[in-house]
């Protein structure tokens, strides 16, 4: 691959990359016969115990460098996981327990190999160092940063204007997390577009401690399913990747047209960003339906978190609960414990995960908009009991196969 091509396939997505120029250098010294690979670091602090798709995001970037020969360097931060990053926060994050991010480090480590090659993956902790540092040490790293250049960061200028309380170990974070990149002698560090301030100070902190400072380059943040707001877990607007393949499936279906657009631009390996375009024109002109290039998307997606034949399985259960298309057995069997006597459709509704209360399961059956085996439910007031099974369904897109038993 020529470096044109690899700043292509780079860019692909980003951001921003600081600096052009500079990666271009690092690559074309790279492809020199005896070149070195670069370096390509990219933190995630394990304050939760699993991810989700829009982690992903960085993860795929990681594979590209991996693709194109360079060494991916995926960072658990678990010493900056028990300061609890303040980027983007009005208040001071409740510090993790080292119990804790140890629990939610060993699940990270397992996860990100549905991405990145294992092979060609170094996983490191930056407790590494930072467990050797002593208190001089420290006060020797927040010595290379004044007060007010730490308040230009955006979060931190709002919180101090609006005279809310700063901690001063959230000051330390960025300082900690640039000098993982002294550490690691990154040549590139990958982050999100709310991580810039952060990924700059590694640049600083590098040229202070007479290394090449490092390239950034900054993702932007996924939008979760409602299309406006960043993908998180808090908004419940997520895909984990260990989710059944039939739920991400399910899920990535359920987004919009317009957002499919920026899903395929920074989720997909098999859409390339040529096709990319051709399709959006076949879209344009009435040649393609989007709803079967989004069932692409979501074939790729549930086969890269599982496996194809998992994926297949998932996309002919989708078929058949929302097209009518298809065998209704290949939907995974969910079983739903009720009472003895039995529950109502709304009450079962709410049980089986398919409306958030009983109060907009009646809105939904007063608009006929609930199913029983593809057939739209006319009595309300229908009791089911322990013993039924069958495919419930709310909509076009919200859907499970239930078993009921005995609570």
């Amino acid at each position: 691959m020529s470096i044109q091509e690899a700043l292509e396939l780079i860019g692909r997505g980003a951001d921003e990359i600081l600096k052009q120029e500079e990666l271009e250098a690092r690559l074309g010294a790279s492809m020199k016969a005896g070149g070195r690979p670069l370096r390509i670091k990219a933190g995630f602090d394990p304050t939760a115990p699993d991810l989700h798709i829009g982690h992903t995001v960085l993860l795929n970037k990681m594979r590209q460098f991996q693709d194109l020969g360079h060494t991916v360097i995926f960072l658990i931060g678990d010493f900056t996981g028990m300061i609890g990053d303040p980027t983007g926060k009005n208040v001071t994050r409740k510090p993790l327990t080292r119990e804790d991010v140890l629990a939610n480090a060993r699940t990270y480590a397992d996860q990100v190999f549905k991405v990145l090659d294992r092979e060609k993956t170094e996983v490191r902790f930056n407790s590494e160092w930072f467990g050797e540092m002593g208190a001089a040490d420290m006060i020797r790293l927040a010595a290379q940063h004044t007060v007010a250049r730490m308040l230009e960061r955006d979060d931190f200028a709002k919180r101090y204007a609006a005279q809310q309380p700063i901690a001063i170990h959230e000051f330390l974070y960025p300082l900690v997390q640039g000098y993982d990149s002294v550490a690691l002698k990154a040549d590139v560090e990958l982050g999100g577009t709310d991580q810039k301030f952060n990924l700059l100070m590694g640049r600083g902190l590098q040229e202070a401690h007479g290394q090449p400072p490092q390239i950034v380059l900054t993702m932007p943040l996924l939008e979760g399913l409602d299309g406006v707001q960043k993908m998180s877990k808090s908004l419940g607007n997520y895909i984990g990747i260990d989710e059944p393949a039939i739920d991400i499936v399910t899920k990535t279906m359920k987004i919009d047209d317009a957002l499919m657009w920026r899903w395929i631009e920074l989720l997909s390996f098999d859409i390339g960003v040529s096709e990319a375009a051709t399709l959006k024109r076949d879209i344009e002109a009435g040649q393609l339906n989007p709803r079967d290039l989004k069932l692409r998307l979501a074939r790729e997606l549930a086969a890269r978190f599982h496996d194809a034949a998992a994926a297949e399985q998932a996309v002919v259960g989708w078929n058949a609960a929302v097209r009518g298309e298809g065998d209704i057995a290949q939907l995974p069997l969910n079983d739903v414990a009720v009472p003895a006597e039995g529950l109502r459709i709304a009450a079962l509704l709410t049980a089986a995960g398919l409306t958030p209360s009983n109060s907009e399961a009646n809105r939904k059956l007063k608009e006929r908009a609930v199913r029983i085996d593809g057939a739209v439910l006319e009595d309300a007031q229908r009791v089911f009991t322990p013993g039924f099974e069958g495919v419930l369904a709310v909509g076009k897109r919200n859907f499970a196969r239930v078993r009921l038993v005995a609570a």
